[in-house]
């Protein structure tokens, strides 16, 4: 690292601060903590919902994916968009008609306390187990950069992420994604470039090497659900984008931040035909990067060097001054993007779920300072959760926890799909659909969930039942327990009487209401 490098990697630390600093006098009440005050362009909000998607793991794992393989990750991603042309316009108005703040109220106006309590805890968890995944990664590239302890590096970008989130709130959160999205664009095609031009041949050389070991592939096209497969990744695809869109606080808050539904729906446009593009580029980067090194004349790669480490080696080895500094800024500002959106909302869910639910009387102010407080305490228990990551290399005591994370967390989807599609759904019904799932859920990690519990570097499924383990790959399980919920649930509410659910907690409403328009 040139000195030029690491001053490029502080300003962009540095700007992230600053913007919290900038925003921090506005921050006055809840709606503009959380929401910006439902005033921020949808540009703005459709690049935010870009930023907060693609993550520190995008840049580090799809590069590594296509490297070693094709690009058969990229099909999660490309059945978002095909998903939101249905849905988008049912789901942004009935958020931003049914909910003040916590997506996980709909849960409880559809279902009762319990579903909203499930599903506001499983977001809350899953988010915990995603920020030490994220710094996980992120602080390794870094440390292996800028020649700095990996701790020290987790220190600093959770203390910014922390000030950028306590500060700023959702106003400095969306403008400085927008910042990072640019930053991340800008690095990515600057590496294709650099990777394109950079052998003998160019661009028409590396798609040569590309298509002679069949790299731009989304393939096997086997009807197999036990491997890794095209069909795999377009179910697995197709929940993905319903669990986003439809239950994710990360992005329903941002629904709120637009001025009306029309610019809520435009906001989410935005950030899905951004965001497929730039998944399709990263990997290119892969596909770029065997290129790179399998052509005539290639420098040559450490010998036991990893797929998922060639990117951040080409990084460090063979881009110039500047323009290495600029790449790593970029590398940074994925985390930021990803894990500030994190911190806000789950000191949201904490505010509306729970704080207010317990002192019903409480003001404005005091919510607000209590938020603010949920930020700071959310903050340390992802930097906590990331050094855990380090110690135990994501392995052992934490593997056996998130396992556990996965079960109690089961079916999110199957829930909303259930209230959305169906007024004869209750909540009698969908808790048996519910304890159906997690005893499926926890079946199927248990008995295919291998982790080092010992530390002896010896691998051990959970639960060993030999031939009966759970033998599909394991992006199906989340949708077979989506599936369990959604069908259980409603077969079981037959055996309750009770009314039917209001029409504007489910698609009918929407259809009437377009009807009467029309």
């Amino acid at each position: 690292m040139h000195w030029i490098d690491y001053i490029i990697v502080l300003v962009s630390i540095l700007a992230a601060v600053g913007m919290g600093m900038y925003f921090a006098h506005r921050q006055k009440d809840t709606s503009t903590y959380f929401a910006g005050g439902g005033k921020i362009p949808a540009w703005a909000v459709g690049i935010s919902i870009f930023a907060t998607l693609i993550s520190s793991v995008t840049f580090l794992a799809y590069p590594g994916a296509a490297y070693a393989d094709n690009w058969i990750l990229l099909v999660q991603g490309l059945m978002v968009p095909i998903v939101l042309v249905a849905l988008i316009g049912i789901i942004v108005p009935l958020f931003r008609k049914v909910i003040r703040l916590s997506t996980y109220e709909y849960f409880e106006r559809r279902f009762g306390l319990f579903a909203r309590l499930y599903s506001s805890l499983a977001f809350t968890l899953g988010h915990f187990s995603k920020a030490g995944t994220v710094f996980f990664l992120v602080s390794m590239a870094l440390a292996t950069f800028l020649n700095i302890n990996i701790y020290t590096i987790v220190l600093v970008l959770g203390i910014t992420i922390i000030i950028l989130t306590l500060l700023g709130g959702m106003e400095a959160i969306v403008w400085m994604d927008v910042v990072q999205g640019a930053l991340l664009i800008g690095g990515g095609v600057i590496c294709i470039l650099i990777l394109m031009f950079g052998i003998d041949g160019g661009p028409s050389e590396l798609f040569s090497i590309a298509s002679q070991y069949d790299k731009i592939s989304f393939g096997p096209y086997d009807w197999d659900l036990t491997q890794l497969t095209f069909l795999v990744m377009v179910l697995n695809g197709i929940f993905y984008a319903l669990q986003k869109y439809g239950t994710d606080q990360t992005i329903v808050q941002r629904y709120l931040a637009a001025k009306n539904d029309k610019e809520a729906k435009k906001a989410a446009y935005i950030g899905v035909l951004m965001s497929v593009p730039i998944w399709a580029l990263f990997m290119f980067i892969g596909t770029a990067l065997f290129a790179y090194y399998h052509a005539q004349g290639a420098p040559l790669l450490p010998a036991d060097i990893k797929a998922d480490e060639v990117f951040p080696y080409f990084i460090a080895h063979e881009l110039p001054v500047g323009i290495r500094g600029l790449i790593i800024s970029a590398l940074a500002a994925a985390a930021i993007s990803s894990l500030d959106a994190d911190l806000n909302c789950l000191s949201a869910i904490a505010v509306q779920d729970y704080y207010v639910r317990f002192r019903k009387h409480s003001t404005d102010t005091q919510q607000l300072r209590f938020g603010k407080w949920m930020v700071v305490i959310a903050g340390a228990g992802a930097i906590g959760v990331a050094c855990l990551y380090i110690s135990w290399g994501g392995e052992g005591v934490l593997g056996a926890l998130f396992a556990l994370y996965a079960i109690f967390s089961a079916g999110i989807v199957g829930i909303f799909m259930l209230g959305l599609f169906s007024r004869r759904a209750n909540k009698q019904g969908l808790y048996i659909g519910i304890a159906a799932a997690v005893l499926f859920t926890a079946y199927a990690v248990l008995t295919s969930t291998k982790v080092d519990i010992h530390g002896t570097g010896v691998k051990e499924t959970l639960l060993d039942l030999g031939e009966w383990n759970f033998s599909h790959h394991k992006y199906m399980l989340g949708v077979y327990s989506h599936l369990i919920v959604l069908v259980v649930g409603y077969l079981a509410s037959f055996f309750f009487k009770t009314p039917l659910a209001d029409k504007e907690l489910t698609i009918f409403g929407y259809l009437e209401e377009r009807k009467k328009n029309h």
